[in-house]
């Protein structure tokens, strides 16, 4: 490390010797892999981006030129080289670094990212102002080709020539998303890469670049060349036809090359897309061999487990394949999140049945929509997080017209340490509002799977969210182990003896039972525990039966407090004049940032202990 080692910030950067790029590009991607396989982290997309970092910092200076990253998978070698050298072992730690840009944590990041396709709609956003303000800065937006095809991405592209602001977008096409990129323009742009006229379209810049006179712009040269220039260039080039200079593709771990080019786009006036093709781990032959597998790792800090059990993620798609063998009409879908939500062998067993939109929730949800309307079964497989993207399609499109599609919600509640952008806990917050929809939490595999069946047997739009991590095969209830709670209902797990009772779902539930595990334990007043099941429509039957009978009732939720369970269940509670007092807990109203799901759940004060505590505080101020 003796390069990064002697580099004090930025500064000592930008004075680099140029010959010691490749060695510094060499020594980057050895921190990233030491740093990312201890603490986890998205690794193969920004190992290969470094020669692409490494040039856009040279050429371009973020402390006044605006630098984007779409996603932020690929900014980590941008981290360490803008002054967070020595913070980055504290990558995605709890206190430490972001695994993604964020503008409170650096001035060098100029926009807060973790979902896909925002960067040129923030980029067209810096460049208006810049021109409003009379500002001379540049601004430079970088996305990959999964985020490119999204729609977000498309509306900005087709939203440049209206703004008439010059902007540079980076296209870094490494051919892969998190697996591979799906869709006619996928095929398009791959058309692009083996463009035979690019290396004779780079020789005629360069060529012009050397003839420039000093003063005259590169937009003059090309514009009084533009008939040689439509001979050299694609033709009928998408971008070209959307107002935007098509450059490339261009080597994207050539350093030289990089650095020529961009230094020559500075002087370009016009709005700008310049295609790299780049390879995603490269420099780490594990990454090179499987991206996807190491498009994100989970990492091997000291004292963690890697405890053997079925994900909850495995559990529903196994009770899916179940159905789908004995009802033709089943078909999955998901929104490039295939491997993530473990649809790889449903697609191996009916690849005509099994459908990876890309990076496009809003169309996957309407997708699903129309395939339902024209008579099949969808399952979508969604993250919580993700679904967010798609929340009018989900009401106008699903749920407004009852049509029998349900949705797989992976990852609610808090997921540990990609932090503030990928925690599902909305979901029920705005979901519960929506008329006609059900929504529901397994507490177990077996009620998991017992979910789904019943909604696929049902017929109208369903929700089933659950967490990340292992799924428990049973957790315990009382009566008969081996009949499930009618559909709808609540289910009473333990008949306390005391005047409270917990309320929870999905996988609050457990948290619930310790709470009763541990005030027996110590001969503390016992509560009852109710798992709620339905969210939408709620049991209001039991309950009301429970607020009635109880002087406090606790609510716990792995989502939000406000717009929450425990809220509408307070107002239940001062409607119907109920004896009990109601106590929610769940996530403050607050951001939750990196950290193990663990930690997150204490500084929530989601723990057996502190629900404890204030309950019997809360019964002993009900008691005078």
């Amino acid at each position: 490390m003796g390069i990064l080692e002697n580099l004090k910030d930025y500064e000592g950067f930008r004075q680099l010797p140029k010959e010691q790029l490749p060695g510094l590009c060499q020594e980057v991607r050895e921190l990233m892999v030491r740093v990312v396989t201890e603490n986890g982290g998205h690794l193969a997309s920004s190992l290969g981006a470094v020669e692409l970092v490494v040039s856009l910092l040279r050429v371009f200076d973020p402390r006044k030129d605006r630098i984007i990253f779409d996603v932020g998978h690929q900014a980590y070698a941008y981290k360490i080289l803008t002054d967070r050298l020595e913070r980055f072992p504290t990558l995605r730690l709890e206190g430490g670094i972001s695994g993604f840009p964020k503008r409170k944590e650096s001035p060098f990041d100029h926009f807060d990212v973790g979902h896909s396709s925002t960067s040129i709609s923030a980029a067209l956003g810096y460049a208006k102002a810049r021109d409003l303000m009379r500002q001379n800065h540049e601004v430079v937006a970088v996305i990959g080709d999964g985020a490119l095809y999204n729609g977000l991405a498309m509306e900005a592209l087709n939203n440049v020539r209206e703004t008439q602001s010059r902007l540079t977008v980076i296209f870094n096409d490494n051919s892969m998303s998190i697996s591979r990129p799906v869709g006619g323009l996928a095929d398009y742009l791959a058309r692009l890469a083996v463009n035979p006229y690019y290396k004779r379209f780079k020789e005629y810049v360069k060529d012009q670049c050397r003839k420039r006179q000093r003063g005259e712009s590169i937009e003059d040269l090309l514009s009084r060349s533009k008939t040689r220039m439509k001979s050299l260039l694609q033709p009928n080039n998408i971008f070209e036809g959307l107002g935007i200079s098509y450059w490339g593709p261009f080597d994207g771990h050539n350093l030289d090359e990089l650095l020529e080019i961009f230094n020559l786009s500075r002087f370009y006036g016009q709005p700008l897309l310049i295609h790299l093709r780049t390879k995603k781990g490269k420099g780490y032959p594990p990454a090179e061999a499987d991206p996807t597998r190491y498009h994100g790792i989970p990492g091997n800090k000291a004292g963690k487990t890697n405890p053997s059990g079925a994900s909850w993620s495995d559990v529903v798609v196994h009770s899916v394949r179940e159905l789908a063998e004995t009802d033709e009409r089943i078909v999955c879908l998901t929104a490039a999140m295939k491997d993530g939500t473990r649809l790889n062998g449903f697609e191996e067993r009916w690849p005509n049945r099994c459908f990876d939109v890309g990076i496009a929730e809003g169309h996957l949800l309407t997708y699903a929509a129309g395939l339902a309307a024209g008579g099949m079964r969808p399952f979508v497989f969604i993250y919580s997080t993700f679904l967010q993207r798609a929340m009018d399609q989900l009401i106008h499109d699903i749920a407004m017209q009852d049509l029998p599609v349900v949705l797989l919600v992976d990852r609610a509640g808090l997921v540990g340490e990609d932090g503030e952008t990928h925690h599902g806990l909305v979901d029920v917050c705005w979901g519960k509002s929506i008329p006609g929809m059900t929504i529901m939490a397994p507490r177990d595999a077996e009620e998991a799977g017992w979910m789904i069946r019943e909604a696929h047997r049902q017929g109208h739009p369903a929700m089933i969210r659950f967490p990340r991590g292992l799924a428990p095969d049973r957790l315990k209830a009382s009566g008969n182990p081996a009949a499930p709670a009618e559909w709808g209902k609540a289910e009473v797990l333990i008949e306390g003896k005391a005047p409270w009772t917990i309320m929870a779902y999905g996988k609050a539930v457990a948290l619930a039972l310790e709470i009763h595990e541990l005030a027996a334990r110590e001969g503390l007043p016992e509560p009852s525990v109710l798992d709620l099941r339905f969210v939408r429509p709620a049991d209001w039957g039991r309950i009301d039966a429970a607020l009635s009978c109880n002087r406090l009732a606790c609510v716990i939720e792995d989502g939000f407090v406000c717009g929450g369970v425990g809220e509408a269940i307070a107002a239940r509670a001062n409607s119907i004049r109920g004896s009990a007092r109601v106590l929610p807990f769940g996530v403050p109203d607050r951001y939750i940032p990196q950290a193990t799901v663990a930690a997150q759940w204490r500084a929530c004060g989601l723990t057996a202990q502190e629900i404890l505590e204030k309950a019997l505080d809360s019964l002993e101020g009900t008691a005078r």
